[in-house]
């Protein structure tokens, strides 16, 4: 009998955030979140950290994203290990959404590229699990940093890993964030007006990762509507056939 002696991957194993601080807020909005579970029937869900949280403060939530009935679970800083941990700890339970947008990974430093593909494609395993029904989106991470910088090339090779997984993955989307879209070509820079601490996303920025999300997300619930009609058709259909002469 082989022992498996490869070592363990701390980005794909679930971990609640250190209380380091004292003050329990990370905590307090997973329990926050429950309760908005409990009120509310989302027919989109996202899931992961501050970029996927920020995105709820902008006007362009308002104005795109609510009236599709969505409910957002972002927590700024949040790592693989930690979205994972809420997964399988209430946020993926009593609801029954279409739609899933999970974008997470950018916070994993310490992890490596492989680590991180790993951790994000656990978190859609379990989403899957407890949600078969929905379509999952799962999002590019965004480039980040105002000049080239290691991290941005790490971020490069999660992304195509999971552009390649998620090909075998049913009912999984991978969403590509074209770095062209905030890192000017000729210099290699990403300005201000698009991440205005070269991470966190503006108004701007928003509104660039915003239109291409929004465009899957509607082609995605135009697909499960066309199935759920097609589905009661066929129902209302064989229910007539025992009364067809």
């Amino acid at each position: 009998m082989r022992i498996n002696t490869a070592p363990m991957n701390p980005a794909a194993v679930p971990q609640p955030v250190e209380d380091v601080q004292g003050d329990d807020r990370w905590m307090s909005q997973h329990h926050r979140f429950l309760a908005e579970i409990k009120e509310k029937e989302p027919e989109v869900v996202f899931i992961g950290d501050s970029l996927i949280r920020n995105l709820s403060l902008t006007q362009l939530w308002k104005q795109m994203f609510e009236p599709l009935h969505c409910l957002n679970l972002g927590i700024g800083g949040d790592q693989t290990q930690n979205v994972l941990w809420r997964v399988l700890n209430g946020e993926m339970e009593e609801i029954s959404p279409k739609v899933i947008v999970l974008l997470v990974g950018t916070n994993n430093y310490d992890h490596t590229a492989e680590q991180v593909t790993d951790g994000i494609l656990e978190i859609v395993r379990v989403i899957q699990s407890k949600q078969p029904q929905a379509q999952v989106i799962v999002t590019g991470i965004p480039p980040r940093g105002e000049k080239p910088n290691p991290l941005r090339e790490k971020i490069m090779k999660i992304n195509e890993s999971l552009a390649e997984e998620c090909e075998n993955l049913q009912n999984v989307t991978f969403l590509n964030v074209d770095s062209s879209l905030f890192v000017n070509q000729s210099t290699g820079l990403i300005s201000a007006t698009d991440m205005y601490d070269y991470l966190h996303l503006t108004q701007a920025g928003y509104q660039k990762l915003s239109e291409p999300l929004l465009e899957e997300i509607q082609n995605l619930l135009h697909e499960f509507i066309k199935v759920e009609n097609t589905s009661i058709i066929t129902e209302s259909v064989e229910g007539e056939l025992p009364n067809d002469k």
